[in-house]
């Protein structure tokens, strides 16, 4: 019965040093991102960084950009941020319309 607590114990604690270093490298990658904003990487291949304003997240046209995020990517976006399947160019014109309206 000592044996298997102290297992689980273990196990506990390195769980908990494994979400603290994920944690720590969200944090280190955020720093930079004004409050009311997101960062975003857009790009086939090699992905580049932009920061947005969250209200995009509600507009229809981002909207269905993050419905096929979610169908190519899941939840689990392989650059520790969100991920956004699209080229550059049509990232860049998509907000230019939202900065407008």
């Amino acid at each position: 019965m000592g044996i298997q607590l102290m297992g689980i114990a273990h196990a506990k604690q390195k769980l908990q040093r494994s979400l603290s270093t994920k944690i720590a490298s969200i944090l280190a990658t955020s720093h930079n991102i004004p409050k009311g904003h997101i960062a975003v990487y857009v790009g086939e291949g090699y992905r580049k960084r932009f920061v947005i304003p969250i209200s995009y997240l509600n507009h229809p046209l981002f909207l269905e950009l993050l419905k096929r995020a979610e169908e190519e990517f899941g939840f689990d976006h392989p650059t520790g941020g969100l991920s956004l399947p699209c080229t550059e160019e049509y990232f860049s014109s998509l907000t230019s319309v939202l900065s407008c309206s």
